[in-house]
């Protein structure tokens, strides 16, 4: 069960928010104030962590509120059926919670339903109270570097996209035949790709990664992922849970120069204790004799590495010109101190012998209709607190509203947020009154899409969880949208 957003906020220090007591007239007057308002409808738009949270803040505080969630996938639940890696199942029961805020008779989801070409916010708004966007960041930071567009490399969100059984990413098809892939970024999802690249198939076959992944890993003959940063081990992204896993992976040895990491002990004696802990972690691992871990690590046959003070510069080529064959980096160091630290040139440079690159230096989101504002240089919507700047009655929620950061649990003390606003603007009369038709007159609009309910989605689910128990699996996804349509009669 979720914390109570009132004591996230406690922990955040945002006073200004207080959570109704028996002591607090006003504030029990704020949620009984909603008794006077006619079944407000209000629509969400994206079905991820950031949607159902703020949905389930919305239906449990108040009691007449509607809710659709409109969704471009058929199947709901955004980044933790597509992002979270197969071999990580405790991060996906969060969908248990989404699940019971889904069949509530005061929710309904509208998969297959594509807003800004299937229906406009403008349409949107016109029908309900208010609406918001949660649809996330979608799409990935490009390198901008030469050799880009080669066979050979792609994005780390296209990849995990397809081991995932995300449809728009089924037919990826990467290249697995090479001895090196170098992944580029330091943060989690960078160890999650390596981690799915080295971890003996046998372990993955009991997960709900796709088959044709799976097939695809059988055949893999990367023995080394190389996983690059452009700055220092003291600027890593990624988290200490992620870095034991790593360490940890059967038939795997890692490969860390201890210059990296001189005079590290020193300076992490000030860092906050979580920092502290995974520097220790890091420094341990670098230092450690060869020989001196497990009998696994002895006798791997596979390796994974960190290269720090490296900047991507160019794809080098094939002899043929047809294929990636490694990568030129740029040697750099750091200047600057605290979060100012900033990664700089020296002017020589590296090139790393690779056939696969896989960029995972960051997500990032797209506009979603021309009528609403959006910063591109942030990747956000301009919000505050989640109220779209200049356009009442549109707020936002998620990574669109602050951009790709931070995990499951900071979107939903985020979303939480975001959900207060609302309320707020609803109880001092900032929307619009009288009745809205919601979905009603949405679905007028849809002559061409045939939405998919949660009910739908729920016999999906059920035919998933019946292929996989074949094989051992929690599931089997479905990646074919016109096959999913078909098994529901569309």
């Amino acid at each position: 069960m979720a914390p109570r957003c009132w004591l996230w906020w406690h922990w955040l220090g945002w006073p200004r928010i207080r959570p109704p007591s028996a002591s607090n007239s006003t504030n029990s007057g704020f949620y009984r104030h909603f008794s006077a308002q006619k079944n407000p409808q209000i629509c969400v738009v994206g079905s991820g962590p950031a949607g159902f949270y703020t949905t389930q803040h919305l239906l449990k505080h108040h009691t007449q509120a509607h809710v659709d969630i409109y969704e471009k996938q058929l199947v709901p639940f955004g980044l933790v059926r597509f992002g979270v890696a197969p071999d990580h199942p405790e991060v996906k029961n969060v969908i248990n919670t989404f699940t019971q805020t889904a069949r509530s008779d005061r929710c309904a989801f509208r998969g297959n339903v594509v807003v800004g070409k299937d229906v406009t916010v403008p349409e949107l708004q016109g029908a309900y109270h208010a609406v918001v966007l949660s649809y996330g960041a979608e799409d990935h930071q490009s390198l901008e570097i030469p050799g880009e567009e080669l066979p050979g490399v792609c994005s780390a969100r296209a990849f995990v996209g397809w081991y995932n059984g995300l449809p728009e990413n089924r037919e990826l098809a990467p290249d697995l035949s090479c001895d090196t892939a170098v992944i580029l970024g330091q943060g989690n999802v960078a160890l999650d790709v390596a981690r799915i690249l080295l971890t003996p198939h046998e372990l993955l076959e009991k997960t709900d990664i796709t088959e044709a992944a799976l097939g695809v890993l059988r055949q893999s003959r990367v023995k080394t992922v190389w996983i690059v940063g452009r700055r220092g081990p003291l600027q890593v992204a990624f988290t200490i849970k992620e870095l034991r896993e790593m360490i940890h992976l059967p038939g795997t040895r890692s490969i860390l120069d201890p210059a990296d990491f001189l005079g590290l002990q020193d300076r992490i004696k000030e860092v906050p204790r979580p920092r502290k802990r995974l520097m220790e972690l890091l420094l341990q691992t670098a230092t450690e004799k060869p020989g001196a871990g497990t009998a696994g690590q002895a006798l791997a046959t596979r390796a994974w590495g960190l290269r720090f003070f490296r900047s991507p510069q160019q794809v080098l080529p094939s002899p043929d010109g047809r294929q990636a064959a490694g990568i030129r980096l740029a040697v750099t160091r750091l200047e600057g101190v605290g979060e100012a630290t900033q990664a700089v040139p020296t002017g020589d440079t590296e090139d790393l012998p690779c056939g696969l690159v896989l960029s995972s230096v960051g997500y990032k989101s797209h506009p979603i209709d021309p009528s609403v504002p959006f910063d591109s240089k942030l990747g956000i919507i301009p919000n505050v607190e989640g109220r779209v700047v200049g356009v009442p009655g549109l707020y936002c929620s998620g990574w669109v509203k602050r951009g790709p950061t931070g995990v499951i649990t900071t979107t939903m003390t985020d979303s939480f947020l975001t959900s207060q606003m609302l309320l707020q603007d609803l109880k001092a009369g900032l929307l619009p009154s009288g009745p809205r038709p919601g979905f009603a007159a949405i679905q007028a609009l849809l002559s061409s899409v045939r939405p998919v309910s949660f009910s739908d989605w729920e016999k999906l689910d059920a035919e998933e969880v019946s292929r996989g128990q074949g094989a051992g699996k929690p599931r089997e996804k479905l990646v074919d949208p016109h096959e999913m349509l078909r098994l529901l009669g569309h």
